[in-house]
């Protein structure tokens, strides 16, 4: 292929079913221990602690309210605006907390009129690297102060944790509401007990090397005589494979390590979970796509070791999509890795791509055996650059092993689409605001 403009992105994807001191002593020092104070706020913020807005909520909802208050002298208060807004933030700590000795997280709230509060929890630091957020949704508040009551699903974990408290709420009318909450303190209450831990039972396909995910962890507690469910992460629970040979959880961390099947299943502390993850591990390719000669200039890439990439906001949306993606190394060569594939949503919408000047799509797919077919789809968000503006307009392309541009089973294929074959009128209008890439496989 002639021309500068040769290439709109390039994605390389692979894709499956399913000192000696200065003499004081010789002895050491211990470390510093992790405080453990319990207040979060309490007329203040506590020392230390943080408020960060989530990305893409009101940045101004919060103020501290000296005239409503549950008790003291302030409370916290969000104002939830009308629709096409929400509010929500972690309030973290820069120096970590030791929350062992609580069972609890707990807060005073009410409403200016009888709302459901999204969701509130605990153990999220804001940082995207959160190990053990502990979530409870649908909150009925009131127009009065009631007290409320989050369990820890294992205190022991939380050793050393920067993420004390979030809340999230959308709009439920045209007019907003008020939120207010008060006294939000760690305690150990006595109220909580009866634990009853459970997983998704479900089947997965990984490769050789890949990490597992784990989805639908959740504990349900008896607080105070009433049923509470609270989704968390899986870092709280303990790992056991059927087969270490196949399935290794070693550090809580579940990693596919050699061909064969295996059965995973689950603890909260001594309390065995419900259900069991069922993983059929595959070989994973040994030789990484071939390195592509494009010219830089000529390139607009979204995953690539080889150019600069863009922004990408998710590689799997939580519309929600249905695939599980990590990422890989095939000889230092990083790939996206795509199991348990339906499709999935690979989302650009905070930088858009402008493919105007471009000719070509190309990507890199490696498929296993058995799979007949991949497709995919992009999305071009119109003149306004919105979803759901005028005019959308989306194009979605199949190819198999027979197609002019095919994929081959058990190697890398590159498929390098003429982008004409998005256009038309029943595809792409205009590919200036393109924000979305979907891609599925599977057997026909």
């Amino acid at each position: 292929m002639n021309g500068r403009s040769i290439a709109t992105v390039l994605i390389i994807a692979l894709v499956g079913l399913s000192a000696a001191g200065c003499g004081r002593d010789s002895g050491t020092l211990e470390p510093a221990k992790a405080p453990t104070d319990p207040v979060v706020f309490d007329d203040d913020f506590a020392a230390n602690v943080d408020f960060q807005a989530f990305l893409g909520s009101d940045l101004y909802a919060l103020t501290i309210d000296a005239l409503e208050k549950h008790d003291g002298v302030s409370s916290l208060k969000f104002v939830v605006p009308p629709p096409d807004q929400w509010v929500g933030g972690a309030f973290t700590t820069g120096v970590l907390r030791n929350l062992t000795g609580y069972d609890a997280l707990t807060f005073w709230a009410k409403s200016s009129e009888p709302s459901t509060l999204n969701v509130a929890g605990l153990g999220n630091d804001n940082t995207g690297t959160s190990k053990y957020t502990a979530e409870w949704s649908d909150i009925a508040l009131t127009t009065d102060w009631a007290y409320y009551i989050i369990p820890i699903p294992l205190p022991e974990k939380l050793t050393l944790e920067g993420g004390l408290f979030f809340i999230a709420e959308a709009p439920e009318d045209a007019d907003g509401h008020t939120i207010w909450f008060d006294q939000v303190i760690f305690r150990k209450t006595g109220l909580i007990s009866d634990p009853r831990p459970v997983i998704d039972t479900k089947t997965m396909s990984a490769f050789v090397g890949a990490t597992v995910n784990v989805t639908g962890t959740r504990t349900t507690f008896d607080v105070d005589g009433t049923d509470q469910t609270i989704v968390h992460m899986p870092g709280y629970f303990t790992f056991t494979s059927s087969a270490d040979t196949v399935v290794s959880t070693d550090g809580g961390v579940i990693k596919a390590v050699g061909a064969g099947t295996a059965t995973v299943t689950a603890a909260l502390g001594a309390t065995p979970a419900t259900g069991e993850l069922t993983v059929n591990v595959a070989p994973a390719p040994t030789v990484p796509a071939p390195t592509p000669t494009h010219p830089a200039g000529d390139v607009i890439s979204l995953f690539s070791d080889t150019y600069t990439d863009i922004d990408v906001d998710t590689w799997s949306a939580d519309w929600p999509d249905m695939a599980d993606v990590a990422d890989f190394a095939i000889a230092g060569n990083n790939v996206k890795a795509y199991t348990n594939l339906v499709y999935a949503g690979i989302e650009f919408t905070s930088v858009q791509v402008d493919a105007t000047a471009m000719t070509h799509f190309s990507l890199d797919v490696w498929v296993p055996e058995g799979v007949t077919y991949f497709r995919v789809k992009l999305v071009d968000f119109g003149e306004d650059g919105v979803y759901g503006g005028a005019p959308d307009s989306e194009k979605e392309l199949t190819f198999t092993t027979s197609s002019p541009i095919a994929i081959v089973p058990g190697s890398w294929a590159t498929l390098d689409i003429p982008l004409a074959d998005f256009m038309g009128p029943s595809g792409l209008i205009a590919r200036e605001h393109l924000a979305q890439l979907i891609i599925s496989g599977g057997p026909i």
